[in-house]
């Protein structure tokens, strides 16, 4: 992680302090989004509420934008950004217990620590089972080493995996993203929201 305030306005201890204050306003933002409530989380699943979906999309698309405008104008180096290495056994497992606990849960870890900050007793279950997975996987990695680290393919860009530039993808994600604002309503109108 880099400094997130440029070195000389603030001394780099203050960083801690920033990501901190930074943490607690994504909580809060996410609280103020109703993702503290594991019944608009699953909506997605069963088809009767998106706003998972458009909140994402929209995140996806505004950090694409800006960083196709800010390599533009220089104020970054795209080549610079570090992507997470793809390890092709680690992500398929990983996203089906992932996807797994998220619909039987109702929370993913974010959700989970937001929900659980304003007291919700399932959601502090879901963080307990959090932890106490990561540490059963901490216990078993040297078992599981070689599965996890296998298919690796290094940092993939979907935009060079399909041959196109950066600038095609991003526009062609924020023309989806467009569409699915329109398309997920209709959705919405025709699935029941269950009772509760």
């Amino acid at each position: 992680m880099g400094p997130l305030v440029p070195q000389g306005i603030i001394g780099p201890e203050w960083d801690f302090i920033i990501a901190l204050v930074i943490g607690m306003g994504f909580g809060f933002i996410l609280e103020a989004a109703g993702f503290s409530s594991s019944k608009n989380l699953v909506g997605l699943f069963y088809g009767y509420d998106f706003v998972v979906l458009r909140v994402f999309f929209t995140a996806a698309a505004t950090a694409a934008a800006g960083i196709v405008l800010f390599d533009y104008f220089g104020w970054i180096d795209v080549e610079m950004l570090y992507v997470q290495p793809t390890y092709w056994g680690a992500a398929i497992a990983g996203g089906m217990i992932m996807g797994l606990g998220f619909v039987t849960g109702g929370f993913c870890p974010g959700t989970g620590f937001a929900a659980s900050s304003i007291g919700k007793i399932d959601a502090m279950m879901f963080v307990l089972g959090t932890f106490l997975g990561a540490l059963l996987y901490g216990e078993t990695y040297p078992l599981l080493k070689d599965f996890v680290n296998s298919g690796y393919e290094g940092g993939i860009k979907i935009y060079d995996t399909l041959g196109i530039s950066r600038g095609l993808f991003t526009f062609l994600l924020i023309v989806v993203a467009v569409g699915m604002f329109y398309l997920v309503p209709l959705i919405e109108k025709r699935v029941k929201k269950p009772e509760y």
